[in-house]
């Protein structure tokens, strides 16, 4: 009953999909278990409204699909910890510095089209290879790794996000933050 944050069923027009809700993640289990996660912090709730008002004008018809928001403290721990010894946890924030999702100021999201399935980005979620990072696509699709209408619609996303004051980082391209990393770290609660 915080004040600073917001669950997601207040934000119309979206579609929720947890992944570590369940076992569609690249653990194979339930890591939020009895918890509802479903949360964001009040400007990030806000800044996923204009990204649906956004999507509403530029391509009507297709929905967020919201993966990952609130992700607890322990909850990263757990994730660090089974990746550790290997080079795959570059894909996570370390726990002591801590994730942004843990303050409810990032979220992890793709776009259902029309009919309801996830646009085609050319990796799911949690994908742990260089083809999920948006700073290499230009080379994935000039040796068609990736196509252009997977870079197109990974770019449809990053457009939505960007416009809402989100920013995407170099390795997945699903993974959006509201704000200044630092800054939220410094100054925001995270949730244990």
């Amino acid at each position: 009953m915080n004040p600073d944050f917001r669950h997601l069923s207040t934000i119309p027009g979206i579609a929720v999909d947890l992944r570590y809700a369940g076992p569609h993640n690249f653990l194979g289990r339930d890591l939020y278990g009895s918890h509802d996660c479903a949360w964001l912090h009040v400007q990030a709730a806000s800044a996923l409204e204009r990204v649906v008002a956004w999507l509403a004008l530029k391509r009507p018809g297709v929905r967020v699909l919201v993966l990952d928001a609130l992700r607890p403290q322990r909850v990263q721990q757990e994730l660090w910890d089974a990746l550790a010894g290997t080079d795959l946890q570059m894909y996570l924030a370390e726990p002591t510095r801590g994730s942004i999702h843990s303050f409810g100021m990032a979220l992890d999201v793709t776009i259902l089209d029309e009919a309801g399935v996830e646009l085609d980005m050319g990796t799911g979620f949690d994908d742990m290879t260089e083809l999920s990072h948006p700073a290499l696509e230009e080379g994935f699709l000039a040796c068609g790794d990736l196509t252009a209408e997977q870079v197109a619609n990974r770019q449809l996303l990053r457009d939505a996000m960007f416009q809402a004051g989100f920013v995407g980082i170099r390795t997945e391209w699903w993974h959006f933050d509201c704000g200044d990393r630092n800054l939220v770290r410094a100054t925001f609660q995270r949730i244990l």
